[in-house]
């Protein structure tokens, strides 16, 4: 059973995402909702293929507009093939990033023009966008000491500061976005999030749950 909806989680390196993205799946299990996961960049053999260019430390000097239109190739690859047709099926898609990314990366991050970035996201998509985004706030410092990695790829090499610009990108775009994103305290307990996550998704989804 499913009811054709796009979920996406949002946030800095070690926020705890996919965490909270097996909670769900596991939640969705038991309740016998039809779902799909995806991680961005990623997801499809191409879309694969372009992750380990963009997250590959020998690719440091990456100009920050051919980044951002490799994470939107990845993207476009991703909603065709996989996204567009699992919702069409009426499965709940989960990604572990999605447009918002763009947004608070390469635009509050790199400092690109947000509205070019806007552009590009519209073109990937073909205009889809979230039914509803979790954005999980943790302060840079913190997401550091959780990430255990000896070898940080390419983007969690490049610092607090970085991050920093982030996260204050990301409380923009909740800003800009009440209906849609929602910000979380990713400093709570695992379950204590999920406790949060769940409600929202129950509450919004109230009657689409019930008919499935």
């Amino acid at each position: 059973m499913g009811f054709g909806k796009l979920i996406t989680y949002e946030g800095i390196d070690g926020s705890g995402k996919s965490t909270q993205i097996q909670l769900l799946e596991a939640e969705f299990e038991k309740l016998g909702i039809s779902y799909k996961t995806f991680r961005e960049p990623g997801g499809t053999k191409l879309s694969e293929k372009i992750r380990k260019i963009l997250l590959d430390k020998d690719n440091i000097e990456l100009d920050a507009n051919a980044e951002s239109l490799l994470f939107a190739a990845a993207r476009s690859q991703l909603t065709v093939e996989q996204i567009k047709p699992a919702i069409l099926r009426g499965e709940v898609v989960i990604c572990d990033r999605f447009t918002h990314s763009t947004i608070a990366y390469q635009g509050y991050g790199r400092g690109l023009k947000i509205d070019n970035l806007d552009k590009i996201n519209s073109i990937a998509t073909g205009g889809l966008s979230p039914d509803i985004t979790f954005i999980l706030d943790i302060d840079p410092e913190v997401a550091a000491s959780r990430m255990s990695s000896n070898a940080p790829d390419r983007m969690e090499a490049t610092g607090i500061d970085f991050f920093k610009k982030i996260q204050n990108g990301y409380h923009q775009i909740a800003e800009q976005n009440k209906n849609k994103c929602i910000v979380i305290n990713g400093e709570q307990s695992p379950e204590n999030v999920f406790k949060e996550i769940i409600q929202i998704i129950s509450k919004l989804f109230k009657e689409e749950l019930i008919c499935s």
